[in-house]
């Protein structure tokens, strides 16, 4: 009796131990890389380091989950010149199966567009856009309609987004960023559980400048989904700034090279294989201390 209370101990356990190294996340300070200048030069330098961070080379459309290096949006389409932005969508699924990278949001859709210039560019949704919004990288940009909340989820490329994916670290480039608690990125794991929220710096200028956070992982976190608060209040013909209201969109994301979620199985059979190790321990020592 009192042996098979011991291996029911151990089994419990090792669930618990296996399972917290699983699930958890250890207790360690991110790495941050925060910047904000007038223009791209005064944030190119802190942009590079978090490049070299995530790691070489820049994977691009590589349709495949790859050890190493990181990919890259800058929703530019081959621009410059300026080309025309796009219908607001979401699920905006451009770059899911050649970057892994699927962004949503709660309101109408995401477009990517210049700020002035070509078809639907931000300037018909309010004239002050376009000299409120530069870029880090020329012409478009990336911002919600409807909404100030982008979801970014990742998945292994060339999947079509049907195998999950985590990262290690994920950075965005934001343009005109007045309020130093308005624009955040928020982390989750990939079982939901929050890694951390953290404020993207405020520009240095009134109008056109930008600001870039981004944010590592290296105690063995990984990221399943990051949401992204640009600004406190989504773009419209009438949301001129004052009264502590700060409307910003986006630029260049970085993030390293999504790596597929291991699946439930997998945890399973590591129970198991914990479990049985612990039994057949169990069992050796009880035979020893018979004789």
């Amino acid at each position: 009796m009192k042996l098979r209370q011991r291996h029911t101990s151990l089994f419990a356990s090792a669930m618990i131990t296996v399972t917290s190294a699983w699930i958890s996340t250890v207790a360690a300070a991110p790495i941050l890389f925060s910047d904000s200048g007038a223009n791209a030069v005064a944030i190119q330098d802190t942009v590079d380091a978090f490049r070299a961070a995530l790691g070489d080379p820049n994977n691009g459309n590589t349709l495949a989950s790859l050890p190493s290096g990181r990919r890259e949006i800058n929703w530019d389409g081959g621009g410059p010149p300026v080309i025309n932005g796009t219908p607001p969508v979401t699920p905006f699924t451009v770059f899911q199966n050649t970057r892994g990278a699927t962004f949503t949001t709660p309101g109408t859709g995401l477009t990517q567009a210049a700020s002035t210039g070509g078809l639907l560019s931000l300037d018909l949704i309010n004239p002050t856009y376009a000299s409120a919004f530069s870029t880090f990288s020329a012409n478009r940009l990336f911002t919600p309609i409807g909404s100030n909340i982008t979801d970014a989820t990742f998945s292994v490329p060339g999947t079509n987004g049907g195998v999950p994916a985590t990262v290690r670290g994920f950075g965005a480039v934001f343009t005109d960023v007045d309020l130093g608690d308005s624009t955040t990125l928020q982390f989750f794991s990939q079982f939901g559980a929050s890694l951390g929220s953290f404020n993207v710096p405020a520009g240095t200028t009134s109008e056109g400048s930008l600001s870039f956070l981004g944010v590592l992982f290296d105690a063995g976190e990984r990221i399943g989904r990051v949401r992204i608060n640009s600004g406190n209040t989504a773009l419209g013909p009438t949301d001129n700034p004052g009264g502590g209201i700060d409307v910003v969109v986006m630029d260049d994301f970085l993030y390293a090279e999504p790596q597929r979620v291991p699946e439930p199985a997998s945890l399973a059979l590591l129970l198991l294989g914990v479990t049985l190790i612990s039994l057949v321990t169990t069992r050796s020592r009880s035979r020893t201390t018979e004789r």
